[in-house]
């Protein structure tokens, strides 16, 4: 297999938020989708490549925020992309209200302007991942595998190359207040996050599987040594109040 290309697609500016193409020998897999209404942004990064909606094979989400599934159900409509999410997922996915435990000020702020909460088209994903990894080489990417990796929401997912790039979701977030365009390799808690804990041994376990650059939905690329250090910051806080 040629190298895997992993291409940025900058749904808003300065890295505030990210969604991913995979690429290889002429197939793709979306990684999260944007806002609602993202689908020009997309489209414009598969045509920097040659490519068009139907080089999509699959179409993977890190989780069911507004933010990262916004545009799920029009990009499935446009690719006939079967939509990848974990089980856990499946109550966001369907317009229930995620919990929105604010990290800081800027969340708690973020929080009162409601953009968080907009509703977007509800969807079931075609595949509801109910294990702890799954790999994606019925799609053209046997060296890449989807990880269950709880902590931002209960069911939020990484994507794993073997060459050690990983595609973390919102299990990190780094810049100012949100992406940004200062402080990018400095690692931070997202704005909202349903468990630190549970976060912090996320990303241990994708240390132990060897990831080693990691690409975030808002701010990155974070560095071995930057997930290291956050790890490190989230398992002191308290368990209750954290």
């Amino acid at each position: 297999m040629t190298k895997i290309c992993i291409e940025t697609i900058p749904i808003l500016p300065f890295g505030m938020l990210n969604a991913f193409l995979i690429i290889g020998d002429g197939k793709v897999v979306l990684v999260d989708t944007g806002l609602p209404h993202s689908e020009a942004r997309i489209y414009k990064l598969l045509k920097k490549h040659g490519l068009d909606w139907s080089h999509i094979s699959a179409i993977v989400l890190t989780h069911a925020h507004v933010d990262h599934a916004g545009s799920a159900v029009a990009v499935q409509a446009l690719t006939s992309a079967p939509v990848i999410a974990h089980e856990r997922e499946i109550p966001y996915c369907q317009g229930e209200p995620p919990i929105m435990n604010a990290t800081g000020m800027f969340g708690r702020l973020f929080y009162k302007t409601g953009a968080i909460l907009e509703p977007f088209p509800c969807f079931t994903p075609d595949i509801p991942m109910v294990t702890t990894e799954l790999s994606l080489a019925e799609f053209g990417f046997p060296t890449v595998t989807i990880l269950h990796t709880p902590g931002h929401t209960p069911g939020s997912v990484s994507v794993l190359l073997d060459d050690g790039r990983v595609i973390a979701g919102d299990l990190a977030a780094s810049g100012i207040l949100l992406g940004g365009i200062v402080l990018r390799k400095r690692p931070k808690r997202p704005p909202f996050e349903e468990s630190p804990h549970h976060a912090a041994t996320s990303l241990g376990q994708l240390l132990s599987r060897g990831g080693e650059t990691f690409y975030i939905g808002h701010g990155g690329p974070l560095s071995t040594k930057a997930i290291t250090v956050h790890i490190t910051a989230l398992r002191k806080l308290n368990p209750v109040s954290g």
